[in-house]
């Protein structure tokens, strides 16, 4: 979610300070917890960029965190939803974060290098979900070392950008960087000197890269990405395009209310990993086979209704919420997708749901039903 109040608290990413040093001035917005920029071109030349060949985006909001100590690997494991031992060397994997009854207290990715493990968490999480994982550091040989950001120092002072799309292998390519076939997979390189560390992550609609390098590198790789083709796009084509791809965002479409499978993220889980903090509230489900209700990738024809807006069958009964929604601008018209969490027995049949927000209304479908 994208909030245009800017706290004075708020940090400029390392990419949004660089920008706002050239001659074109910025529109700075909150999002994931950090200041970045809201647009670097037109908004259809960004979507279309993001839908049908590359931009290259902003991730400074992401932050890394090393986990040290000879019970890393069992201690982590116990802590998260999805496999950390099995993990191969240069592999990922996103993971929910659960308490004891099992609600989602955030998500994170995990990331194995040989013996190495590392979390990326989202800015606007960070203090919170650290401080909910150290309480969990009690007898263990185990500690949570700040990889990039201001805790980390200067001297090892790291950025994060995007690139994503169809075509963004390609792009790779043309910059001289590796190119990685499958998604959850990493590599390092030196590059023109720098210690440059390439992911690429889950994607729906295209690939997507993380490419993490020392802000002393930042520029002359945001000029090699421009010149290799990457359109520069900024975060409200970014959320737009995470929404028409189905991706959820904690704290937006996911809630500290909500357990594991109402998210229908099954990615996250690993059913045969052993014991870890809230699987036998997941595992009951499982047993049972069903939750109340699911979060759900939503078709909107109507205005771009807010966050929390209701959605409602014949006869206005209320059958879920909007939990995301923005429009989609694409050269051959617009698009309004969203994300939303709708009771099960309302999912039965292609059903249409109502929504009103302000003097405006639309309506609502779930995406393949």
């Amino acid at each position: 979610m994208i909030e245009t109040a800017r706290s004075a608290s708020t940090p400029l990413t390392p990419l949004a300070l660089l920008l706002a040093s050239t001659a074109r001035p910025l529109e700075l917005v909150d999002y994931r917890g950090a200041l970045t920029a809201r647009e670097l071109d037109a908004p259809d030349v960004e979507t279309a960029a993001l839908m049908e060949c590359a931009a290259v985006h902003d991730l400074g909001w992401l932050k890394r965190v090393a986990v040290r100590g000879e019970d890393r690997l069992r201690w982590l494991s116990g802590m998260v939803t999805n496999t950390v031992s099995d993990l191969a060397e240069h592999a990922g994997a996103w993971n929910l974060v659960l308490n004891a009854q099992g609600r989602i207290q955030g998500d994170v990715t995990v990331w194995r290098e040989s013996d190495e493990l590392e979390l990326e968490i989202a800015a606007d999480q960070y203090e919170k979900l650290l401080g909910h994982l150290e309480r969990f550091i009690i007898m263990d040989d185990v500690e949570l070392v700040q990889l990039n950001g201001e805790a980390a120092g200067m001297a090892r002072a790291e950025a994060a950008l995007g690139v994503t799309g169809p075509q963004a292998s390609e792009v790779l390519e043309r910059a001289g960087l590796p190119v990685l076939a499958a998604p959850m997979t990493s590599t390092r390189v030196e590059w023109y000197g720098f210690d440059l560390r390439v992911e690429r992550v889950y994607g729906v609609l295209g690939a997507h890269y993380v490419l993490w390098i020392p802000v002393a590198g930042l520029e002359k790789l945001w000029k090699f990405l421009l010149t290799a083709g990457a359109t520069p796009a900024g975060c409200a084509s970014l959320e737009a395009y995470r929404i028409a791809e189905g991706i959820p965002a904690y704290g937006i479409d996911i809630a500290e209310k909500d357990l594991p499978q109402e998210t229908s993220q099954t990615r996250a889980l690993n059913f045969n990993k052993g014991c870890y903090l809230g699987q036998e509230i997941v595992e009951r489900i499982r047993s049972r086979g069903k939750v109340h209700r699911h979060l759900r990738q939503l078709e909107l024809f109507g205005t771009v209704p807010a966050r929390g807006t209701d959605l409602t069958l014949e006869g206005d009964s209320v059958v879920g919420q909007v939990t995301s929604a923005a429009e989609l601008k694409l050269a051959t018209g617009s698009r309004v997708v969203g994300l939303g969490m709708i009771r099960a027995e309302a999912e039965v049949g292609e059903k249409t749901f109502h929504y009103t927000d302000g003097t405006s209304s639309g309506i609502a479908r779930i995406v393949g039903s």
